[in-house]
């Protein structure tokens, strides 16, 4: 993990770092899984940003004025959000057209957001497809 994004999860409460930590490990293993080549970690606008070649990024955040949930972000021009609402309308809450809302105490795991995940990191070859090819 870079040294930025390490010292900026450290500064949330314990159950924010771990739901953090556990959606970017599912990033991180959705890219080797797919073979969709390294990932680009950093920082943008303050919060810890994915990217893979050819993908559309993934941000995802913790915030004090929302404690009980982190969110993860995608761009909001896509179709991704409209697509994971149709697709999992159950599954998630969404934030407009531009988050996942993860409450800290569900379990992070494949399954939905594994599935929203792989689309957004395959976002350029997809993006002409119905549903996003789903």
């Amino acid at each position: 993990m870079q040294t930025e994004i390490q010292s900026k999860f450290s500064s949330y409460p314990l159950e924010a770092q771990r739901q953090l930590e556990a959606v970017r490990s599912l990033i991180f293993s959705v890219a080797k899984e797919n073979e969709l080549g390294a990932v680009e970690e950093t920082l943008k606008w303050g919060e810890a940003s994915y990217l893979v070649n050819g993908g559309s990024t993934i941000r995802m955040d913790w915030k004090p004025k929302d404690p009980g949930v982190i969110k993860v972000f995608f761009h909001c021009q896509t179709t991704l959000i409209e697509t994971f609402r149709e697709i999992y309308p159950e599954e998630f809450t969404f934030e407009g057209k531009r988050a996942i809302v993860i409450p800290l105490n569900t379990p992070v795991g494949s399954g939905p957001l594994s599935h929203c995940i792989q689309l957004a990191l395959k976002y350029h070859s997809v993006k002409h497809l119905p549903l996003l090819g789903v």
